[in-house]
């Protein structure tokens, strides 16, 4: 079972890889460094709000905690002792004080200055993505079930639950726990209130929503399906401002976003694509400001590798890859 698993997440994850092939052609400059984080990649990566930390899941070590600056692993993650787990979603609190990992079913949160497990809970279903609340508090799971829940992560329990028509593969929490946003296989991006667990927009695509984010100051989410548009929206009228990428024309612009993140200051937005672009966005026009293209192992090879996580640095971005590499860009 345990082989299976991994074989089949190593297939989506060389099929997610060469989504972009026709876009291959793109552009980009090169990282201003970049550093092995895993010999054979990752299942999953997060870097953390202020870029001090990443959490990864490797194919051959499990999980791990890393200093970004120094690039020095910390502490090896496991839910299981002597065993490498499959870490497929892993998760920071904004403050960074606690991580999370999660497998299949089980969640396990992590506290980042000592290394050590504060909680270990079973999930109500299969984990596909989550997020963690301040003081990592709860978390936001995206489920297979058909549902997003908001987790009590210390004492157990879900404390609210926001139900789709389909897998939740794409969660997001706003900083103060106010928002979560979620995107599904029924296509669908929605912005849920924690407080009612009602929905208050929602907007749909033409295939399933691979990644969402909100920004800091809870005025912007970012949504984008798979080989379809993505979009920046408006969390207060559900508005659509503006669309970086559209099916419509696909040699230029069809695209798989598998990460996002806004800035600090939710003026600019960084994501990174399945085929290693990563673009520097300006929030409030929708403009492309920089664009990077991630290391490439075998600079030859065919396929590119996806861009698991972005986050910003002190004048520098990050971009961390399935190729277990994680790209420093200037």
């Amino acid at each position: 079972m345990r082989t299976g698993r991994k074989q089949r997440m190593l297939k989506h994850l060389l099929a997610a890889s060469g989504l972009l092939l026709l876009a291959g052609c793109e552009s980009g400059d090169a990282p201003t460094l970049w550093k092995e984080y895993a010999l054979s990649g990752t299942y999953s990566a997060t870097i953390s709000d202020n870029g001090t930390f990443s959490a990864i899941g490797s194919f051959n070590h499990g999980g791990s905690l890393w200093r970004i600056n120094g690039h020095e692993r910390l502490f090896n993650w496991n839910h299981k002792a002597k065993q490498f787990s499959i870490i497929a979603a892993t998760a920071f609190s904004p403050d960074e004080r606690y991580a999370a990992t999660a497998n299949q079913q089980d969640l396990v949160l992590w506290n980042t200055a000592t290394g050590q497990p504060e909680g270990f809970w079973s999930s109500p279903a299969e984990i596909m993505k989550m997020d963690l609340s301040p003081n990592g508090d709860f978390a936001l799971l995206g489920l297979a079930d058909h549902t997003a829940v908001y987790f009590d992560v210390k004492n157990g329990g879900v404390q609210r639950t926001f139900r789709h028509e389909a897998r939740v593969r794409s969660v997001d929490l706003s900083d103060d726990a106010s928002l979560a946003i979620a995107g599904d296989d029924d296509y669908k991006a929605k912005i849920w209130s924690v407080e009612t667990s009602e929905v208050l927009h929602e907007i749909e695509f033409g295939n399933v929503v691979d990644t969402v984010a909100l920004s800091p100051n809870n005025r912007l989410a970012f949504s984008s399906g798979s080989l379809d548009k993505a979009v920046i929206w408006d969390v207060n009228t559900g508005k659509e401002l503006h669309t970086l990428s559209d099916f419509g024309d696909f040699f230029r612009k069809r695209a798989s976003y598998l990460s996002a993140r806004f800035s600090s200051d939710s003026s600019k937005l960084l994501t990174g694509t399945a085929a290693g672009l990563v673009q520097l966005w300006d929030a409030n026009t929708g403009s492309e400001l920089k664009r990077w293209r991630i290391h490439r192992r075998d600079p030859y090879g065919p396929v590119h590798a996806g861009v698991y996580a972005v986050g910003f640095g002190q004048g520098k971005y990050y971009a961390m890859s399935s190729n277990g590499i994680m790209n420093e860009l200037k």
